[in-house]
């Protein structure tokens, strides 16, 4: 878990202009790589995401603007470097449907997170063939889908749970010179019970959890 320090929390109300600042999916996906990779030029972001260092510069500014991003450090004085500010941004999920616009930024970081997690599998499968990453990580690698039934209240705990055991591992392991940059997805999601012959948005029979070899979760806090 991110430490109360390095973590930005967002309301709707008081923070709209920063939100809207973040529903470019550019935007989400440089700050996502500045937290992840470290500080980094316009043209290093560019070749990373595929943009001009024209249209990276752009976004970055207006990152900058609300405090997302800042200057870092240069290595010499021909090109600005960039920073991350925090390391997750966070929001009440109840503050954030409360309106059109803020619910819209919630949904984008989701599907944003999901595009990480795909780009996180293929790197984490090249690691691994390549020999970049020792064998000791192929067991407790994974994903599961798991599927049970919770209350809100059972899968709020849970959340918390996750949170407080996900914070003593990583200040245990701070130190370690055999830890490395894991990418940790949770979710969470509560799916009404439908019935596919009356509902428009049921295309097919429910999906089958897919058995997986541990029951290792992942999770991101933020959108990267």
């Amino acid at each position: 878990m991110v430490s109360e320090e390095h973590r930005r929390v967002l309301d709707p109300e008081r923070d709209a202009a920063a939100l809207k600042a973040l529903t470019h999916p550019l935007r989400i996906r440089l700050l996502g790589l500045l937290r992840q990779d470290g500080p980094a030029t316009a043209t290093e972001l560019g070749v990373k995401a595929g943009e001009s260092s024209a249209s990276t510069s752009y976004h970055l500014r207006v990152l900058a603007k609300h405090a997302f991003v800042a200057e870092a450090d240069h290595r010499d004085g021909r090109e600005r470097r960039w920073r991350a500010v925090h390391s997750a941004t966070a929001w009440s999920n109840e503050s954030m449907e409360s309106s059109p616009g803020s619910r819209a930024l919630l949904n984008l970081s989701r599907r944003a997170q999901i595009e990480h997690l795909e780009a996180s599998l293929v790197r984490h499968e090249a690691d691994i063939a390549d020999g970049r990453l020792p064998q000791e990580w192929v067991e407790p690698s994974g994903i599961s889908d798991l599927m049970p039934r919770l209350t809100a209240g059972s899968l709020a705990e849970l959340r918390e749970a996750f949170y407080l055991k996900l914070e003593e591992l990583a200040a245990r392991d701070a130190g370690d010179a055999r830890a490395a940059q894991v990418v940790l997805l949770m979710a969470g999601l509560a799916l009404a019970p439908r019935d596919p012959a009356t509902d428009p948005h049921v295309s097919g029979p429910t999906p089958t959890p897919t058995p997986t070899a541990t029951a290792t979760e992942t999770e991101t806090e933020d959108a990267s």
